[in-house]
């Protein structure tokens, strides 16, 4: 069973936590090694148990601790090869990472856990999402993405549970008066950010009645409001009459909960045979 523990997201810093029976990996590593660090012991597992590192980019926030802490431990990184080499040219690595580059569009396997990478429109070197699966349980990944294109819609579909980027109410973003509006504009470009609307309309287009769990993440401080982002994804669900599929908002500064990706398979022993069942009573 794969399970999702999202160590924090938000403008600051993400950092996600993957963790099956066998395998053990970070989404992204954009919090600071120490919160990273003190957020994995909070969710049981320590830094020495990792089994790699997945990148969806280059930005900072998604790759802040990586210097410091290729200096703690022997780093694996999975990303692709324009990602690696945008790194290399920027961070300063106190000892060399074990480079895994990725394909993206081809499947690749990390003990028990089946990865295939796909395509996204953000303003970064070669961005990705990821579909992250074992034999139980199919999570879809999409962190920075300025909107959502059909192969995202194709890779995603049939997912048990879904991490999907919310970044900003409309609303709250035209409003704001912090952000000058080239930033805003930006932001809502098809090479930023997906608003709660866009994030909705993804979520509809996904939704099946075993979808279990919508984690909302990359909200705003200033431009969005987790109660309000909850609502707008859950209107598209209860109109297709899907209610049990819970929707939650990732912490920025403390660890979301750990969720199982999909529900367990009930094993149900067969029904006794009367028969046999007589038998026995008269032996």
């Amino acid at each position: 069973m794969v399970r999702l523990t999202v160590l924090g997201s938000g403008s600051s810093g993400n950092s996600a936590l993957i963790t099956t029976g066998r395998a053990t990996l970070l989404i992204d590593a954009g919090l600071s090694a120490k919160q990273i660090q003190v957020r994995l012991e909070a969710a049981g597992h320590t830094l020495d148990q990792l089994d790699g590192i997945l990148l969806t980019h280059e930005h900072q926030d998604h790759t802040g601790a990586l210097e410091v802490l290729s200096g703690r431990l022997p780093l694996r990184l999975y990303c692709t090869p324009l990602t690696q080499e945008h790194l290399l040219g920027t961070l300063k690595f106190r000892s060399p990472p074990a480079w895994k580059l990725i394909s993206t569009g081809s499947p690749f396997e990390v003990r028990d856990l089946r990865i295939e990478s796909f395509p996204v429109p953000h303003d970064a070197v070669d961005p990705v999402g990821y579909v992250i699966a074992d034999e139980e349980s199919r999570l879809g990944v999409l962190s920075d993405v300025g909107f959502v294109t059909n192969l995202i819609k194709d890779r995603l579909r049939g997912s048990d549970s879904l991490f999907v980027e919310a970044n900003y109410d409309t609303q709250l973003i035209e409003a704001d008066t912090k952000r000058p509006w080239a930033t805003k504009q930006r932001i809502m470009s098809r090479h930023g950010h997906l608003s709660n609307d866009q994030a909705a309309e993804l979520v509809e287009a996904l939704a099946h009645p075993g979808l279990r769990h919508v984690i909302l993440g990359h909200l705003s401080d200033d431009c969005n409001d987790p109660a309000r982002a909850i609502r707008r994804i859950q209107e598209p669900l209860h109109r297709l009459g899907i209610k049990d599929t819970r929707v939650l908002c990732a912490e920025r500064r403390a660890c979301t909960e750990t969720l199982e990706v999909a529900h367990r398979r009930q094993v149900h022993a067969p029904a006794p045979d009367p028969a046999a069942a007589e038998q026995m009573r008269l032996l």
